[in-house]
């Protein structure tokens, strides 16, 4: 029987805050600081914002239309204040929206953490194209949303009558990750659906799931919906699993 792993050994297989140690009754002074630094980031990622024109740059290459939007959250407090209002698309940008009949649409979103956003998700979607492309989907123009909730892509998807919405946001930062992207995968998008009628795909992020492997599992997703019929808790993630290399 192997010898039990020391306790501060354990520090070397997670990023999570174990094995710190202590002084007295409280936390060394170098994780104490640690733990402020950690925190800081995390309500500095919360208040970030989508820097679109960097976007737009590192999207202009896949030849996609683009175009931007904002919820009815006027300003970052209101956001996080009413988070209702960042589910709603805000009226003047609802009539220029281009019609995208039966498409595939791809909703980039700042959400609670845009520091992750530009980074991990042109990555994602450049991954996704031809695989999606392969399934047979046509492609919408790549929605930009501002103040943006995971819900504003069902009124986006609906207003240009896209077949599936798949909406990229940043996750609610951690004191860990403050890059981290979630996905969201809704088929016939619209006004009213609930977070039920959707498959998550979350922790993309160089220290989770790399971009071009949830741009497979997306696509095994969408592909499933399509025979289903339906996404959400009605469509389980049965994704066939790379076979694991024997000696």
């Amino acid at each position: 029987m192997s010898a039990p792993v020391p306790w501060v050994e354990l520090r070397r297989f997670t990023a999570a805050r174990v094995a710190l140690g202590r002084a007295g009754h409280g936390l060394p002074t170098a994780a104490h600081l640690d733990f402020q630094e950690a925190h800081a980031r995390a309500r500095d990622a919360v208040h970030s914002s989508l820097d679109l024109a960097a976007i737009e740059a590192e999207l202009a290459p896949l030849g996609l239309p683009m175009q931007s939007v904002a919820s009815q959250a006027a300003d970052r407090r209101s956001y996080l204040l009413r988070p209702d209002l960042g589910r709603r698309l805000r009226e003047t940008d609802r009539a220029g929206l281009p019609p995208a009949p039966g498409a595939f649409l791809f909703v980039v979103a700042d959400g609670l953490c845009a520091t992750g956003v530009r980074t991990q998700a042109p990555a994602l979607i450049a991954a996704a194209l031809p695989l999606l492309r392969r399934a047979g989907l046509a492609i919408a123009p790549i929605i930009l949303a501002s103040q943006a909730r995971v819900a504003l892509g069902d009124e986006i998807g609906e207003a240009m009558g896209a077949g599936m919405v798949a909406v990229l946001i940043g996750e609610r930062p951690g004191l860990s990750a403050t890059d981290s992207l979630g996905l969201y995968l809704t088929l016939g998008p619209r006004r009213g659906r609930t977070d039920a009628e959707r498959n998550c795909i979350s922790n993309i992020r160089p220290g989770g799931l790399s971009p071009a492997a949830a741009a497979e599992k997306l696509a095994w997703l969408a592909g499933a919906a399509l025979r289903l019929g339906a996404t959400g808790v009605a469509l389980k993630d049965e994704q066939p699993t790379t076979p694991r290399l024997t000696p």
